[in-house]
């Protein structure tokens, strides 16, 4: 498939950057100016030469036609994956007036892309190898697995026991308490080998200073820590499904084992979640044909972004393989037969009456779910009070925004494309509202991202 005809938005580029810094110094490299001897070629390479503070320019390469999203190669000391430079490259090229006219590599984009096109083949072809030969030992590997089973156990018991004291004790003993005794819990929950239970106590850390309410919502999320506790006590009892995905809340690693579903995938989101140790990217597709809903994760060292990019808006005919669990929605992506490209795929929309019902039914499979991803028809951003909700167009019902979603500049953008006029939003429904992450308006317009 060749790519000099395929062109992306700007949206599309600055929706690659690692961080608000990177988009902000991108776009002011996305002008002729500073670029020379800038070109592309039809197998998806485009390259430049940018001027920088010192004597010699920096030597940018991108391979746009890898089917998991964009490389870069730049010669400027950035750690960030894409440098502005390379944003700035991809801008230049979005445009499409000229600046970045076709022709053939120069020797150091041709050699980069070569070796890394030529690393590529060879990784898929180990790859298939290591799969037929079964390597490992499947003995070793059970022993190891019961040995982290039993260490989960212990740290499920203990937890236990930890929240029976703090009900006996009373909630107002947590706000005391301060976050050491939480913190504590935590780090021995990593220890039993349970970061999914060490995360949750984390979360239950903070609740006391959240503000007014916070009782309540410590006693919630009491009890679905005791109830992924008791899942996991039990979790002989329970039906497959519901058992995988309780060993998925724990934090136990699973292989995407579901049958490859070729498909073309939208792009409907992509953003990313930091904490000090670990960078997350959550990735969303739609599948046009299957009209299923698919959820990458990938992930990046702190301060780096993940590997794993896709623009937003753009799809690819690839195959994805689901994890186990009830109600689980990620993926893994396997074999990508094309780039991304334009597409004008659209995924149906529903009212907001029936988002939450959805949430509601997502519920029973996995009682831990934060929020179900849906995207909603014909809504319209209205101010309520001193909040935001996306009103139905043709409906006397709303969805309220969550807090996060009202302190982004996204929220803006989705109010400025609306103009009071009905437009389809994709997001993330949960108990909290409504998180909009991607808009499109009303026809044939481009998709927005929001996040």
């Amino acid at each position: 498939m060749t790519q000099q005809g395929v062109r992306w938005t700007a949206d599309q580029v600055l929706a690659l950057a690692p961080d608000a810094a990177s988009r902000k110094a991108g776009s002011k490299l996305g002008a002729a100016g500073p670029w020379s001897e800038a070109g592309s070629a039809d197998e998806g390479t485009v390259w430049g030469l940018c001027k920088g503070s010192g004597s010699k320019p920096y030597q940018t390469v991108i391979d746009i036609a890898d089917a998991s999203g964009p490389a870069y190669k730049c010669s400027c000391p950035s750690r960030k994956f894409p440098c502005k430079h390379a944003l700035g490259l991809l801008l230049l090229w979005a445009e499409g007036d000229g600046a970045v006219p076709p022709g053939s590599p120069p020797d150091w984009a041709e050699e980069w892309i070569k070796g890394r096109r030529q690393r590529a083949e060879e990784k898929r072809t180990a790859g298939a190898s290591g799969t037929a030969s079964g390597s490992g030992d499947p003995e070793a590997a059970r022993r190891r697995a019961e040995r982290r089973a039993a260490r989960v156990t212990a740290g499920a018991t203990e937890l236990e026991q930890r929240l029976a004291d703090l009900l006996r004790g009373g909630l107002a003993g947590a706000e005391q308490s301060g976050y050491g005794l939480w913190e504590e819990t935590a780090a021995r929950m990593v220890d039993a080998q349970a970061p999914g239970l060490a995360a949750r106590v984390r979360e239950l850390g903070a609740i006391p200073a959240s503000g007014p309410g916070w009782p309540v919502r410590l006693l919630e999320e009491c009890a679905l820590l005791h109830l992924l506790d008791k899942g996991w006590l039990g979790r002989e009892r329970l039906p497959d499904s519901l058992a995988d995905t309780v060993r998925s809340r724990i934090g136990l690693p699973a292989s995407a084992d579901g049958p490859p579903v070729r498909d073309r995938w939208l792009v409907l989101a992509q953003y990313d979640a930091a904490d000090v140790k670990l960078t997350t990217r959550r990735i969303w597709l739609y599948g046009a044909d299957s009209g299923r809903t698919a959820l990458l994760l990938s992930y990046g060292a702190a301060g780096r972004a993940p590997e794993l990019a896709l623009p937003v808006g753009l799809a690819l005919e690839a195959e994805v393989s689901a994890y186990p669990g009830a109600g689980q929605l990620r993926a893994a992506l396997g074999e990508q037969f094309a780039p991304p490209a334009p597409a004008a795929i659209r995924p149906p929309g529903v009212t907001t009456a029936e988002a939450t019902a959805r949430y509601g039914e997502a519920l029973r499979d996995d009682p831990w779910l934060d929020s179900v991803p849906v995207t909603l028809g014909r809504v319209v951003p209205t101010p309520d009070g001193d909040s935001w909700q996306l009103a139905d167009a043709d409906a006397e019902t709303a969805l309220p925004l969550t807090p996060a979603a009202r302190a982004r500049p996204g929220l803006w953008r989705l109010v400025a494309l609306s103009g009071g006029a009905p437009v389809k939003v994709f997001g993330e429904c949960g108990h909290r509202g409504f998180t909009p992450l991607t808009a499109w308006p009303e026809g044939t317009g481009e998709a927005v991202q929001l996040c």
